[in-house]
């Protein structure tokens, strides 16, 4: 993006699911976007080792699935920025309740503005496909690189959720939907 002028960067408020075929790419610098999420396609960009989208002010949250970016070891996030941050500590957005079918639910048209994307075809945790199974939403703070990052998984069973890693040290210990969480003191209450 560091070739589209101000104005054109400005215009880009989401990046396609087909980042999913950047497979080769090492450096993603999305420095002063206007984007407000990143599609969980991103987990598949594995060979991504940098990640920066310092001062984009608008991204909030990350999808889980960054976390399948195995070679991710430097990222440069703007953090106060970010929902829950040690320094400052937003509160999370609520997210809705499990639920265990998604028979009535068209995950491919969703309101971005309540499901956090506009699809969701797989768990963040196993891979396999929400469809035939139920959705479970909750927010997880992980170090993901050089930064803690929010994190929003869109689980296909209360077994994925279980199966998620304990929080970061000095945020929420476990996986939540929002809200009013207590959130850990920082140096800075």
């Amino acid at each position: 993006m560091v070739e589209l002028s101000p104005v054109e960067r400005r215009q880009i408020v989401t990046l396609p699911p087909s980042i999913a075929k950047l497979t080769a790419v090492k450096r993603f610098v999305l420095y002063g976007s206007n984007l407000v999420r990143i599609p969980p396609e991103i987990g598949a960009m594995t060979s991504l080792e940098e990640f920066t989208p310092y001062t984009s002010y608008r991204l909030h949250w990350f999808p889980y699935e960054i976390t399948r970016c195995s070679k991710l070891a430097r990222s440069t996030v703007s953090t106060r920025a970010l929902f829950g941050n040690y320094k400052l500590r937003p509160p999370f957005p609520r997210l809705r309740p499990p639920q265990d079918s998604v028979a009535d639910l068209d995950l491919t048209a969703l309101d971005a503005s309540r499901w956090g994307t506009t699809a969701i075809r797989s768990c963040s945790v196993c891979d396999r496909p929400i469809k035939q199974h139920g959705l479970h939403q909750v927010w997880i703070s992980l170090r993901v690189a050089t930064d803690v990052l929010p994190l929003l998984v869109n689980a296909c069973s209360a077994t994925c959720v279980d199966a998620l890693p304990q929080g970061a040290e000095g945020y929420v210990q476990f996986p939540h939907t929002g809200g009013n969480v207590d959130q850990p003191a920082s140096d800075w209450d």
